[in-house]
């Protein structure tokens, strides 16, 4: 267990070192006023403390990816160890605490219009497209995903279920976010870290066979560790689904200071639980039914059932598969909240009035309700390419931010180049993208990537020679009144 237990170490001294090194490279600062004061509507804008915001937070990015995707990757070995340690702390951290404290800075905007404002015009409507597609999908999922797993332990109907679910998550994304999601997110997350502390002790106690580090690819279909392990393994490493989530917190924080607690912190945490289910998964290597059979049999969910009933007994087993399910209704209603408060963003429509929230959240309900009767096998495998590449593009708009505002700039641009050649090359690669040789496939995403980067600095060129503000004012008191008296229209 010496691989395991020392990237769960690594993983909390990143924390404390480059987390801090990043902190120091934004420049926090403490007497500015965040926006959940400059532009407090008692709705979405809203001061929480920090213990709280962290909570959501970790609740909002962890949905069944840090499960689901590292029990996937396991199939390659102790490599995915490796991806989810350095992916965590050097890409998927400073990603995630990047897109918070820029999206502070900029009065809360959520990732389309940070697009806009430092990748261009163009870019904010594709992401905007892109990101309600993503968030859309990634709800339905995290509906269906833990309702079957909830009908599986009951003896429920799916559809009664499946219903229920919607009505708390109509609910969570009409309501002011501290008198739902705030309040019962505690609950939540007691048992979310009952669930991975149960199971990271389980793996200890029990004496689990984890195999220790190896570039071996032990994938049963010899399937190419770069680029399937870097989608495969996303939420937990670097997941784009993020960027969606951190501006719903960033409208809450109330200091600045904050931010790498709840922003570079969740994510480790997040990583700590992608590490604990990737090793719980690699323990079958050895067992009598191989990890490749339990998947092929029941998938992830088995060998979350598997896992969780061996280690923690029949009750034990009980609570940690609960656990689990929380994690997708946790990520499903914030997915949905974000979706509208984009939406509302996109067409300048305030939040204030509860009918225009109803307005705007209903038609997405609607539509989501219609896609939980689809197959999903494969939507969802674009899925994993969609969110690294909205993983990408906020890399790319951190990348300019510190460009423009002359600070290091290498914690950004170097996974903004490394992921944009892992998109293009599974696009090129996967069966769902061009099915391309693989050695086409990397030279086709070399160029990608190249041109990706010219059109970066053409961008660069052009707004140095303007008067470019990185941040926005904070807005005086009469605009804030201004700002409440149009969202109540």
């Amino acid at each position: 267990m010496i691989t395991f237990i020392l990237s769960i170490v690594l993983l909390v001294v990143g924390y404390f070192t480059y987390g801090k090194f990043v902190e120091r490279v934004f420049v926090a600062d403490r007497k500015r006023q965040t926006p959940a004061f400059s532009m407090r509507d008692d709705i979405d804008y809203v001061p929480m403390n920090s213990t709280r915001n962290s909570l959501i937070q970790l609740l909002n990015i962890a949905g069944v990816g840090p499960i689901f995707g590292p029990i996937l990757g396991a199939l390659y070995g102790p490599v995915a160890f490796v991806w989810i340690v350095i992916g965590c702390i050097f890409a998927g951290a400073v990603h995630d605490y990047l897109t918070g404290m820029i999206s502070i800075r900029n009065h809360g905007a959520h990732l389309p219009q940070l697009a806009g404002k430092f990748l261009g015009k163009t870019m904010k409507h594709v992401v905007n497209g892109f990101a309600i597609l993503l968030l859309l999908l990634v709800g339905t999922v995290f509906v269906t995903s833990p309702a079957a797993l909830l009908a599986n332990m009951t003896s429920l109907s799916l559809t009664l279920i499946i219903l229920a679910i919607f009505a708390y998550y109509l609910i969570a994304t009409l309501l002011p976010i501290d008198k739902v999601i705030g309040r019962i997110y505690p609950y939540f997350g007691a048992l979310l870290l009952f669930s991975a502390a149960g199971i990271g002790i389980g793996l200890i106690v029990t004496g689990a066979p984890i195999p220790e580090l190896s570039f071996q690819n032990m994938h049963p279909d010899n399937a190419p560790i770069f680029p399937l392990l870097f989608l495969t393994i996303s939420c937990g490493a670097l997941s784009g689904f993020h960027a969606t989530q951190t501006p719903i917190i960033s409208r809450t924080t109330e200091n600045e200071t904050n931010g790498r607690k709840i922003f570079y912190g969740m994510m480790i945490a997040e990583g700590v639980i992608a590490m604990i289910w990737a090793a719980a998964a690699m323990s079958l290597f050895y067992g009598d039914q191989s990890l490749s059979d339990v998947l092929a049999a029941g998938g992830p969910a088995a060998v979350v059932s598997e896992v969780s009933t061996t280690m923690l007994g029949a009750v034990g087993g009980t609570l940690a598969v609960l656990g689990v399910i929380v994690l997708p209704i946790t990520s499903g209603d914030t997915a949905f909240r974000s979706a509208r408060m984009i939406i509302a963003d996109y067409l300048k429509v305030g939040q204030k009035p509860i009918v225009k929230r109803i307005l705007i959240a209903l038609p997405l309900f609607v539509a989501s309700y219609a896609l939980t009767h689809m197959d999903f096998t494969l939507l969802w495998r674009y899925f994993s390419w969609a969110n690294q590449t909205t993983a990408v593009i906020a890399l790319w708009t951190g990348t300019m931010y510190l460009v423009l505002s002359r600070k290091p700039y290498l914690i950004t641009s170097i996974p903004a180049v490394f992921m944009t050649m892992a998109t293009f090359t599974y696009l090129a690669y996967a069966p769902i993208g061009f099915n391309l040789p693989l050695q086409t496939s990397y030279i086709v995403a070399a160029l990608g990537t190249l041109i990706c980067i010219a059109l970066f600095m053409k961008r660069v060129r052009r707004l140095s020679r303007t008067t470019f503000s990185v941040d926005e004012p904070v807005p005086s008191a009469l605009d804030q009144d201004a700002t409440l008296a149009t969202s109540s229209r």
